[in-house]
């Protein structure tokens, strides 16, 4: 398969018919939902890598879902799809971190460029947040660490360099990340 896909709209023929063109196109369609909160429970339970979404639905609209979608990463990316192609809905849908945007009737000749283009867009996102989520974290220890090499500092009067390699020594005696042992160092002194 090429990717996983979820379709959402509330019109069952639209879903049926771009479901035959995604699975003879040879993607795996794992869900469908016919309102923003359908979507939003798919998105939960599949993870999938794009999720084909319009806009004007009952009960929770696609842009309202969509948000949710990209704020919670329960999918790789969004495209939306609109029987309208009205610049408000479209700078909404940019502004949300929308990858796409198809205008209804869909056909082949777009809905695939645009799927393909969405999962390697989305691949990358995700790629992306996760070196983020990986530097916050970093950043995180690194401001326990001198914060504990301050505690050690003033306690046992010692430098900045003695302290660091005083958590370095304890990290590799106890076989513990040098953030683990900053962070109890400074626990006891909140």
């Amino acid at each position: 398969m090429n990717g996983s896909i979820v379709i959402v709209d509330d019109e069952p023929i639209t879903r049926l018919d771009i479901r035959d063109i995604l699975t003879a196109a040879g993607y795996e369609v794992v869900g469908e939902a016919a309102d923003g909160f359908e979507a939003i429970e798919v998105c939960k339970k599949e993870h999938p890598q794009v999720v084909l979404m319009d806009i004007q639905m009952p009960i929770l609209d696609g842009l309202k879902a969509g948000k949710k979608i990209i704020q919670d990463r329960l999918a790789d990316s969004i495209v939306f799809l609109s029987a309208y192609s009205d610049l408000e809905n479209t700078e909404k849908a940019k502004k949300l971190g929308a990858i796409g945007y198809l205008v209804k009737p869909l056909d082949e000749k777009s809905l695939i460029p645009t799927i393909e283009m969405s999962m390697a867009r989305g691949r990358e996102t995700q790629e992306l947040m996760n070196q983020i989520e990986k530097l916050k974290n970093k950043l995180e220890e690194r401001k326990v660490i001198e914060r504990a090499k301050g505690i050690l500092v003033k306690e046992n009067h010692i430098t900045e360099e003695q302290a660091y390699q005083m958590i370095r020594k304890l990290s590799m005696d106890k076989r513990a990340p040098m953030g683990e042992i900053a962070e109890l160092i400074v626990m006891d002194d909140e």
